[in-house]
């Protein structure tokens, strides 16, 4: 199951940017959320064999044709969608390996790439024709060819610059950009940078720079951003893990000019601001102070990424938006030129590896429907069931105890190992003990409480039992009024109240999903069963209605 949608769990349970976890209910009761891509990191590290359960070619043809052009994340979760429907796939890419910008973005250090080969190799083994080392060069001629749908799944391949700050072009081999850099250093083109390094940005491409160039033999290496620490778009914990290693972040610093001598880069100039907020929007405004000079060996420019399609003609019929992006049908992924799709980074603009691939699985819903010659919009809800979990007065077919357990630390190994080894893993993963425990963490968001109307006596015995005051009855009135009148006040507006029909009193059921521990006392109080727990499996639907998992 965990295969099944994100396609690449060993690579997310240690890459992901994880926007599932400020869902999870479990932060709105503590600081924390539970682990939930670290688990799944657990799942995928302590599978069994399971090449016995991926499909395999070759499948029953279909007699279409679709071209992929782009070996990342995106385009592979076309592949694996299509190939089992009968698809002839070709995959392209200029590489020698599959896996796009998670091979050469994304250090080994946080990615060992035997996990990424093997999850790669799933996909390249069910039949996939395989066109490594090749650059595809135009598009038009990728049409001429007899492939029913193309897909584009190149990511943002071009990294920001800073052109025109002063200096900029008189050191130039001592300016990297980072996304190129960090390619170098995965194809083994670069093995080392100067002692003083200043890494320019503050998103994961950023600690990624800084955490390698201390690897390959920065002492002094200092990130340097323009926003303010909590506002850098970097991930949290990818900042914790950058501190660790001794790397100071230094924040609302705007990169003012490159100080170079006699050819040879000496190091930025850098100008303080302070943040202002006018009307909801930022503002950095210099501080008057003098200008801080930073010296470096090497600079790396980790500032953005942003698309880039040369190799497109423009005379084809696919339009562009002012931003270079396709125009695109943001439900199907479809360009303005019918047989021609998009997803990932390629699409909509950098996003992540998950976004990627729900893209991918869009794309080839639309992908098989176009191919079948039907409408595009007429896509399958996904499946949802529920099943009740009572299995006796108080037995319940789920784990329905509460810890009290803050978030377990995720063990790394020790840096004085891993900053000489840019190979070495730094996270070490839970063993399966300490899994199970921060699984146990877990509100059962999978349980619904299910409330029967016509069934309540409005003894009002499950008010009486709930540990966290989330069920109310109350008269019935507009939910700004009700949200002030429940046993404790619903302020999380972005949380949907769960309200019942009118009762016999006229009053309503209220329950405030925002508290509920799904716990089940209310269920096992109530005398006539008014109260369920139900469980739910949601499956979003493949291409096809096609389901690997049965």
């Amino acid at each position: 199951m965990n295969w099944e949608s994100n396609v690449f769990p060993g690579v997310l349970g240690r890459t992901c940017d994880r926007p599932c976890e400020p869902a999870c209910r479990r932060g709105r009761v503590e600081e924390e959320p539970v682990a939930i891509c670290r688990l799944k990191r657990v799942a995928a590290d302590n599978k069994e064999d399971v090449s016995n359960r991926i499909p395999r070619g070759p499948f029953p043809a279909n007699g279409k044709k679709v071209a992929l052009v782009g070996a990342g994340p995106s385009s592979l979760t076309v592949a694996r969608d299509l190939a089992p429907l009968g698809y002839e796939i070709h995959l392209y890419d200029d590489q020698e390996l599959g896996g796009g910008m998670m091979r050469s973005q994304i250090p080994s250090f946080r990615l060992p790439e035997t996990v990424l080969n093997e999850e790669v190799g799933f996909i390249l083994n069910m039949g996939i024709h395989q066109h490594f080392k090749h650059f595809v060069s135009s598009l038009k001629n990728l049409l001429d060819q007899p492939y029913d749908a193309i897909f584009v799944g190149t990511g943002a391949p071009k990294g920001k610059d800073l052109p025109d700050l002063p200096g900029r072009w008189e050191a130039p081999s001592q300016v990297h950009i980072g996304i190129e850099w960090l390619a170098n250093v995965a194809f083994e083109h670069t093995h080392r940078i100067g002692k003083k390094v200043i890494v320019v940005g503050g998103g994961n491409t950023a600690m990624d720079c800084c955490r390698t160039a201390r690897r390959l033999g920065g002492e002094m290496v200092k990130v340097v951003v323009r926003s303010p620490f909590s506002e850098m778009k970097a991930s949290p914990w990818e900042k914790e893990d950058a501190l660790h290693e001794d790397i100071p972040i230094l924040d609302c610093h705007v990169p003012k000019s490159f100080v170079v001598e006699n050819g040879q880069l000496k190091g930025m100039k850098f100008e303080k601001v302070a943040v202002v907020y006018e009307n909801n929007k930022r503002k950095l405004l210099p501080t008057g102070e003098p200008e801080v000079f930073i010296e470096a060996d090497e600079v790396l420019l980790a500032i953005g990424q942003e698309n880039s399609f040369p190799w497109i003609e423009r005379d084809l019929g696919i339009q562009f938006n002012q931003w270079e992006l396709p125009e695109l049908d943001e439900l199907t992924f479809q360009s303005t030129l019918p047989r021609v799709f998009f997803g990932g980074d390629a699409s909509l603009g950098p996003k992540n590896v998950i976004t990627a691939v729900a893209q991918g699985h869009q794309a080839a819903i639309s992908i098989d429907l176009f191919c079948k010659g039907d409408n595009l919009a007429n896509r399958l809800p996904p499946t949802v069931n529920l099943v009740s979990q009572k299995m006796g007065i108080h037995e319940w077919a789920y784990d329905n105890k509460i810890v009290d357990d803050i978030r377990f630390i995720v063990p790394q190994a020790d840096k004085s190992l891993t900053l000489k080894d840019r190979k070495k893993e730094v996270e070490l993963g839970f063993d399966k003990a300490t899994a199970f425990k921060e699984a146990q963490r877990c509100l059962n968001c999978d349980i619904q409480t299910v409330f029967t109307t016509s069934k309540c006596i409005e003894c009002d015995a499950c008010v009486d039992i709930c540990p966290t005051s989330c069920i109310s009855f109350v008269e019935n009135g507009e939910e700004t009024d009700l949200r002030t009148r429940l046993n404790a006040p619903a302020h999380n507006l972005f949380q949907d109240l769960y309200i019942s029909d009118l009762l016999p009193t006229t009053r309503v059921m209220v329950k405030d999903e925002d508290v509920c521990l799904h716990c089940g006392l209310c269920a096992e109080r109530c005398p006539t069963a008014a109260w369920d727990m139900q469980k739910y499996l949601y499956q979003v639907t493949k291409a096809g209605s096609c389901k690997h998992i049965q």
